[in-house]
């Protein structure tokens, strides 16, 4: 195996160059299990562990490695090896940290497109979807909607479900399949190339590790029935790893995941609400909250049924939600200054002491 197999690009070669790091191997984290990682290289696969100066200086848990990267590192006998640098990333697919105020969680890195995969039963959530995709856009990588599960609901309620996601979203691929049948599966495949890496985001029992053990062929993901009570899956993934299809692309599985914080700070939620956020420039106020001011273009054109009321809604609610993760995540940068700014002067008065 070649390291240009599993995506390695020239870029990624002459960092290693320029950065001095040409007596590391270079490899890409194929799984990750609490800070313990498995490094795919040209010599196979290793155990590896981040090095103590890496874990020192890492600022936030942005800085430790996650699945699709690249690391340069050292291999040692019996399989084991030490990382030494994460090379650059060209896509993040983050979250925000469930529980951790402020702090971002990585999903996956080096990304080409996302699948996000919703049931076409109970569960299906299009707000849920529009999340998604501004995760997506914000990260830089191409969405696909998979819609499965449609061997259980009739054709005629896949339909609806189908025109419900055109009116709302545009120019993203919605595929609709059926793990049992396996329909729509020729469709799905065609969408991969060699060389480039996928990941499959949506919530538990919407069927991502039984369509990562179709596609691949055989069982990578442990799978479980849904619940009878509540219609939702069981958290079966318990975490990420990369998948290397017969075909040569990459996929990635990710656990099932409920809450799933934006920590847009670019242009996601511009790209999915698109026609909003247009209609916005021509506000009578600049500061206009959308909401309740005259002569609001988005409210107006809300009364002459232009826009989707719900998808209206659901912007409101993740603009604020944009709003409040970025004046925390200010708030803790704030502290963390402070902090540091605390500690030198604390050593710089104990060595004065030490004199």
């Amino acid at each position: 195996m070649k390291l240009a197999d599993i995506g390695y690009t020239k870029e990624l070669e002459q960092y290693r160059i320029e950065n001095n790091l040409k007596d590391f191997d270079a490899g890409r984290i194929i799984s990750e299990h609490k800070e313990r990682y498995i490094v795919l290289t040209e010599q196979g696969e290793s155990e590896a562990e981040i090095t103590g100066n890496l874990r020192y200086t890492a600022q936030s848990r942005e800085d430790f490695p996650a699945v699709g990267d690249w690391v340069a590192l050292s291999i040692f006998d019996h399989g084991i090896s030490i990382i030494h640098k994460i090379f650059p990333r060209f896509s993040i697919i983050s979250r925000q940290s469930v529980g951790q105020s402020g702090e971002i969680q990585i999903i996956a890195a080096n990304i080409d497109h996302a699948f996000l995969v919703q049931a076409a039963d109970r569960d299906f959530n299009i707000n849920r979807l529009e999340r998604y995709l501004s995760i997506c856009y914000a990260s830089k990588v191409n969405p696909i909607i998979v819609l499965t599960k449609t061997d259980l609901n009739q054709e005629q309620k896949v339909s609806e479900i189908m025109d419900n996601i055109a009116r709302r979203i545009t120019n993203v691929p919605v595929i609709p399949v059926s793990n049992t049948t396996h329909a729509g599966y020729d469709t799905l495949k065609k969408t991969f190339e060699k060389g480039k890496t996928y990941c499959l985001l949506g919530s538990s029992g919407a069927g991502k590790s039984t369509l990562l053990n179709n596609l691949s062929g055989k069982t990578i993901m442990k799978t479980d029935a849904i619940s009878s009570s509540t219609n939702k899956g069981r958290h079966i993934t318990s975490h990420r790893e990369l998948i290397i299809l017969d075909n040569g692309a990459m996929l990635i599985d990710n656990p099932g995941m409920r809450e799933v914080g934006i920590t847009d700070s670019t242009n996601g939620l511009e790209t999915t609400f698109e026609k909003i956020i247009n209609l916005s420039s021509c506000c009578k106020f600049k500061d206009c909250t959308h909401t309740t001011e005259a002569e609001c273009s988005i409210l107006q054109a809300l009364e002459r049924g232009e826009i989707d009321k719900s998808s209206y809604d659901n912007y409101l609610k993740l603009a604020k939600e944009k709003a409040f993760f970025e004046s925390t995540l200010a708030e803790r940068k704030k502290k963390d200054k402070n902090f540091g700014k605390m500690l030198k002067t604390y050593k710089k008065t104990a060595r004065n002491n030490d004199f």
